[in-house]
């Protein structure tokens, strides 16, 4: 974390309590919301009418969309096209009909008639990057003959080449392990589309930099498609009419995600965890980037609403965890979860109690959910379950802390696939979902590649960005304290093995989305996009959920401004 300690110090506070004895407590001083009352209003349904002439465009754009993309048989106008649907936020309305496109180019190429060796750079990566991305199996091999000469090197005309070599940048984010090639491709491009983005247009240059610094593969696809509009617009072969589309579409969903965002602030406001849980980050509409990462449509309203509270709770339970409870009082309330009994949180600070108490009415409303939907009782057993082993994780790390234990760089990833959260979000995600069948859980609670990696991804993400402000204070070791301690290197040495082991997720990520096919498609995009907003939200060692003034302007953007057409 790039947070210095002036800025959120460290207390010292003396608590006294009916039900303790007084206790010397070490807490972080966070920084308050900074977002106060200002989405309270949307919860109003009358405030926010959806704006039946604005629906009614979108339908009508919708319309023609699928008439164009029914109507071209050229596939690179198609991959084009499609390209720009997904970066403007839009394959959720063409779900059926890019699956039916992309199918169909596949079995041509399958059939060795889609001519890859006479296609451009720009159009082959394309190519590559939109059917692995999608779940189709191509080969990097179709690179060997098209980037390196008789010699064994790269071509140098390819640098010649500014927008091919960017496509083929970005379709090196999708390589999996052993895809040498991809490997020499992407350091290969990215040192030259480094070195030359001075020389180009301010359009082209600030695309390829922002592409630089998280490629489209990792970007968050809402936060993605908000700024692609920008550098769409400045191109000159941009549709017009798919750009306003993107624009109408973009703030009618905003007006949605308003809404939720709304219902979560006036609970979080009614239950008062600010002042009578003075230690935590009061980061409500902070944690509600994680569901709207998950996904963002609309028919997932209920579920991203149920989610941005249990985030929200989640952020309650780690700062309880880490900066309030002692050990004792932690194995009580861990006990308290893990059986759901509230009689064993009787003697702890009323404090603790308040946080328990809002996950068992958490766990009421999920309750009320399932049943109305029909699903069996076993499905918030599940989710119990998965929020019982959150805990667990938890207790772990506040051992390791009072003992003053540091662990070995794997012993400390094994529990840190638990206090991720992940597996609790996504197993929440799936019991909320059509997809809540034995199997399904069965799945996620195997810990699968996917969701491993990802939550990998999320763990020394965050370890990275915060590890030097909580070594401030009596703090768990991080992953970096403890690939220091294993390896006997020094930090900068374990953030370049850290960094590699992310980079080895990104291709264990991509390898079994390939690989999944029996899962859902939107439950394997809702962990790759855990992923992505884990790299977004601690990018460059900063963590924007603590310091809430680094997310001030996504949140804004996305969630306040809607774009003027």
């Amino acid at each position: 974390m790039s947070l210095e300690a002036a800025s959120i110090p460290v207390l010292i506070i003396t608590t006294q309590d009916s039900t303790s004895s007084n206790l010397k407590r070490s807490y972080t001083n966070f920084a308050p919301s900074i977002w106060h009352d200002t989405f309270l209003h949307y919860a109003d349904p009358q405030s926010l009418e959806i704006n039946e002439i604005l629906k009614e465009k979108v339908q009508v754009h919708k319309e023609k969309v699928k008439m164009y993309l029914s109507s071209n048989d050229n596939i690179s106008q198609k991959l084009n096209i499609i390209d720009s649907i997904q970066c403007l936020g839009l394959s959720y309305h063409f779900e059926r009909e890019i699956d039916e496109i992309l199918a169909q180019i596949h079995f041509h190429f399958t059939n060795n008639s889609l001519g890859t060796k006479q296609s451009s750079l720009y159009f082959l990566a394309l190519f590559f990057r939109l059917l692995r991305q999608n779940g189709y199996h191509v080969s990097s091999d179709i690179f060997n003959k098209f980037i390196k000469n008789n010699e064994g090197k790269f071509n140098e005309i390819i640098t010649q080449d500014v927008e091919g070599m960017w496509s083929l940048y970005e379709a090196t984010q999708l390589r999996v392990h052993g895809e040498n090639i991809l490997e020499e491709a992407h350091n290969y491009t990215y040192t030259n589309l480094k070195s030359i983005t001075n020389q180009l247009s301010q359009s082209l240059a600030e695309q390829t930099n922002r592409s630089l610094k998280q490629p489209l593969h990792k970007a968050v696809p809402r936060i993605g498609a908000r700024s692609y509009m920008s550098f769409y617009e400045e191109d000159p072969s941009h549709s017009k009419f798919l750009l306003t589309f993107a624009r109408l579409d973009f703030n009618l969903l905003q007006k949605l995600h308003q809404q939720e965002l709304g219902n979560i602030t006036k609970w979080w406001k009614r239950s008062e965890f600010a002042t009578k849980v003075p230690y935590i980050r009061d980061r409500v509409v902070e944690a509600f980037f994680w569901p709207f990462a998950m996904s963002s449509e609309p028919n997932y309203s209920t579920t991203r609403c149920m989610i941005g509270k249990f985030g929200a709770c989640i952020s309650l339970v780690d700062d309880t965890y880490d900066v309030y409870g002692t050990v004792q009082e932690l194995e009580l309330f861990t006990e308290a979860i893990q059986r759901w009994d509230s009689s064993c949180i009787a003697s702890l600070p009323e404090c603790m109690r308040v946080v328990f108490n809002a996950i068992i009415e958490l766990f009421v409303e999920i309750e009320s959910l399932i049943i109305d939907s029909g699903k069996s009782n076993l499905v918030l057993q599940h989710v119990k379950q998965a929020f019982s082993n959150m805990a667990h994780g938890y207790m772990v790390e506040a051992k390791w802390c009072d003992e003053g234990y540091i662990p070995t760089y794997d012993e400390y990833k094994v529990n840190g696939i638990l206090t991720s959260v992940y597996p609790f979000l996504v197993t929440t995600f799936i019991a909320l979902g059509e997809f809540a069948t034995k199997e399904m859980f069965d799945w996620v609670f195997n810990v699968p590649i996917i969701l491993k990696a990802a939550t990998f991804i999320c763990r020394l993400t965050n370890d990275l960005a915060s590890h030097k402000f909580e070594q401030q204070r009596k703090h768990v070791a991080s992953a970096v304290e403890c690939c220091m301690e294993q390896y006997d290197i020094s930090q900068e040495q374990a953030y370049e093995v850290i960094n590699k082991e992310i980079s080895n997720c990104w291709k264990d990520v991509n390898e079994a989305y390939l690989n999944s096919h029996d899962i859902p498609k939107h439950v394997l995009d809702s962990i790759v996009n855990l992923a992505r907003i884990s790299e977004f939200m601690y990018e460059n060692f900063e963590d924007k959920y603590t310091n809430n003034e680094l997310l001030k302007n996504y949140v804004a953007t996305l969630f306040l401004d809607p774009i003027v057409i």
